[in-house]
């Protein structure tokens, strides 16, 4: 597949300008509440499906089946990472109308590392053909692993990101707004919403070690990997939102995502010397066990409601009075004493 220079830039500066024009819509803290959430997971779901459309039209089918699998693969991995975004937020107790901000500095991040594992990854397999071997034994060891571990979550207390974090950085135990650093007697001191960002940042790397390998078991081009990857990522912030207090009901998500891994190993294993599984069998495959999983789930929790995550024992983490937030303003913006503010006393 021989992608024009020009067409890289023009997909960057499209994924650029959605993500500028989800900062503007949301440039003031506000709580997202699930209508806006689910409109804009329309949105992020239309651009996806519309860009693989556009694949399939203009590169063919087989390389628009490459795409749809790869961006389903991402979409069904990005649940999981949902929920582990939902126990960190709850464990940090981050006020709701925060949340948006530190997550769309999460994506950014995710974006950023995504595409240098993928260029890493394409670089290598060209390179090295056995690296192939390598993360198909990956993708089923850690598919196996997943089932295994299916009811098992992340404890963000026992983070080793989170006690790094804590060893080497001095930070408050209160958030100022959406500030990630502030100044106290003179230093700079991070608050908790940058501490939220180092552990969203690092699981979004824990999730890619897994994904990346796992699309390029339905495509190795790195045009369709980065963008199937991108714009699963892209709508991460609003699926949080739509989906965080209904995770609880996706109780065989995990399974069906093991399963996902455990096949697409099995696929790359067999692809390297072997037999070439069609795509539309990989997609046909994919869409079956996601389908089932997510159908299995619904049904046997049907009748729950919205359920917020619940965590251990939170860390002591609050929200700064408006006294403490204005005491942290440069002297400079404060009236000074035996004056009132816009004139003399």
């Amino acid at each position: 597949m021989n992608v024009p220079l020009w067409i890289w830039l023009a997909v960057l500066a499209v994924i650029l300008a959605m993500l500028a024009m989800d900062l503007f819509a949301h440039r003031r803290a506000h709580v997202i509440g699930v209508r806006e959430a689910a409109a804009w997971s329309a949105v992020w779901v239309a651009l996806g499906v519309g860009f693989g459309v556009l694949v399939w039209w203009r590169a063919g089918a087989d390389f628009g089946q490459q795409y749809f699998a790869g961006y389903l693969i991402e979409k069904s991995l990005a649940v999981d990472n949902v929920f582990v975004w939902a126990i960190v937020l709850t464990y940090f107790a981050v006020p709701r109308e925060l949340q948006h901000r530190v997550l769309f500095l999460g994506v950014l991040g995710a974006l950023v590392f995504r595409g240098v594992f993928i260029a890493a990854g394409s670089v290598l397999i060209a390179s090295f053909s056995w690296v192939l071997y390598l993360f198909a034994a990956f993708l089923l060891f850690t598919g196996v692993k997943m089932i295994r571990q299916r009811d098992e979550h992340l404890d963000p207390e026992r983070s080793r990101a989170l006690r790094v974090f804590r060893r080497f950085v001095p930070m408050t135990d209160a958030y100022h707004g959406q500030r990630l650093v502030v100044r106290v007697a003179g230093r700079l001191v991070a608050t908790p919403l940058l501490a939220v960002l180092v552990v969203i940042e690092v699981t979004d790397v824990v999730f890619a070690v897994d994904s990346i390998p796992a699309i390029f078991a339905v495509t190795d081009e790195p045009f369709l990997v980065f963008t199937a990857n991108a714009f699963a990522v892209l709508g991460l912030r609003a699926m949080y939102f739509l989906l965080a207090d209904l995770v609880h009901r996706f109780v065989y998500l995990k399974t069906g995502l093991a399963l996902v891994l455990v096949w697409v190993g099995v696929k790359m294993m067999l692809k390297v010397d072997l037999f070439y599984v069609p795509t539309t069998v990989s997609l046909a495959v994919i869409a079956t066990i996601i389908g089932v999983s997510v159908a299995a789930s619904l049904r046997a929790t049907r009748g729950q409601g919205r359920v917020p995550v619940a965590t251990g024992a939170a860390a002591p983490f609050r929200v700064a009075s408006a006294e403490e937030t204005a005491a942290l303003e440069p002297t400079w913006r404060r009236p000074a004493a035996g004056t009132r503010e816009g004139g003399a006393g």
